[in-house]
């Protein structure tokens, strides 16, 4: 689903100066590296303030903590998303209380998401999903009337129009995302200079100086080696992103009047993943068909939040969300690395119209 090795060949020098360069240093944890990142992170984001911490999911707990967030609260989100963004609000202390999703989009349904709010929520925490930006514009004015905080799961969606434009947005340098490291690494993007300082207490045990905690925090720090890497990616980022683009528009002419549902081509769209949805129970032969003509796919979540395990004790049953549900039966991610060439797209593009002559 991602070619990293063919990704990371052209800048094979670039990074192996990278990591020598931390190596002869002597400095592996929040040092030099980690600074000209947060600086150079921001600037690209459009957001004031950048803090590197130790992966994705610590962004969303430190940022869920930094607003205050805590026991007795209640934190309104996607029941269709990565288990990490309900585990942080879990993690938290906190409540999820999950609103319904878009049908087309995925992304948290704002109407429903209002709908759900309650006297005890401290947060709505949307997620940009695949790479689509959540509508936040309707949110925004309840939210700041009712003093709650509106923040963003954005680990799919750097560079995506408006990240980190509300009270704060996580970000995941998981080496499959749109600007992955060498192994785990996040960031919180924030305009809100407090709540940037409080992040950066928290990643080190809540200490605002040195030997003295005023917080209860935890050992969330981005280390050298990974802000190395990820400074000699970020510069590509805009050009890999344009690559997805125009291989997400090429995956829709090749694939527009089969009986599947394409994801809308917006503008702004960083497509960490192309999912389209196979509706009539065929999405398992789909990708098995895939599977056995050497073509990756992959279902991006097969049990959506509510129906977890490890969230029984909420309550919920099949048919509370049932368009999270309906996504979860039906949506198959196809590859869409920047690496991918024409003639790759249009062979799994082949592949599947073939599927769909054949069933």
């Amino acid at each position: 689903m991602a070619d990293v090795q063919a990704l990371h060949r052209p800048l094979e020098s670039e990074l192996r100066q990278a990591v020598w360069r931390v190596l002869d240093s002597g400095q592996f944890i929040l040092g030099a590296e980690v600074d000209a990142f947060e600086r150079e992170l921001a600037a690209a984001a459009g957001v004031a303030h950048a803090v590197g911490v130790s992966s994705g999911t610590d962004a969303l707990l430190a940022l869920l903590i930094a607003a205050g967030v805590g026991p007795g609260d209640e934190v309104v989100t996607t029941p269709y998303s990565f288990f990490a963004t309900v585990e942080a609000i879990v993690r938290a202390g906190a409540r999820p209380v999950f609103a319904d999703v878009e049908m087309d989009t995925f992304n948290l349904d704002p109407a429903a998401a209002l709908a759900a709010l309650g006297p005890r929520t401290k947060a709505v925490l949307v997620v940009h999903l695949f790479g689509r930006a959540c509508s936040l514009d309707v949110l925004r004015a309840p939210c700041r009337d009712r003093g709650i905080a509106l923040l963003e799961d954005a680990a799919q969606a750097i560079g995506a129009p408006g990240v980190g434009s509300t009270g704060g947005a996580a970000l995941s340098f998981f080496p499959s995302k749109n600007l992955g490291g060498a192994g785990d690494g996040g960031a919180v993007l924030t305009g809100d200079r407090g709540l940037a300082e409080l992040v950066r207490a928290l990643r080190v045990h809540g200490a605002a100086q040195k030997g003295t905690h005023t917080r209860i925090g935890g050992n969330f720090r981005l280390d050298e080696l990974q802000a190395a890497v990820l400074r000699v990616k970020l510069p590509h980022l805009d050009a890999w992103t344009q690559a997805r683009r125009a291989r997400a528009v090429r995956y829709h002419a090749l694939l527009e009047g089969l009986p599947i549902e394409l994801p809308p081509l917006e503008e702004g769209c960083v497509w960490n993943q192309f999912v389209i949805r196979v509706p009539g129970g065929r999405r398992q032969k789909l990708q098995d068909h895939l599977a056995r003509d050497g073509i990756a796919s992959a279902v991006y979540y097969p049990v959506p939040l509510h129906l977890q395990p490890a969230l029984a004790h909420l309550g919920h049953r099949p048919g509370n969300f049932p368009v999270a549900e309906r996504a979860a039966a039906e949506t198959l991610a196809l590859p869409i690395s920047p690496t991918l060439t024409d003639a790759q797209i249009d062979r799994i593009g082949a592949v599947i119209t073939q599927f769909f002559r054949d069933f």
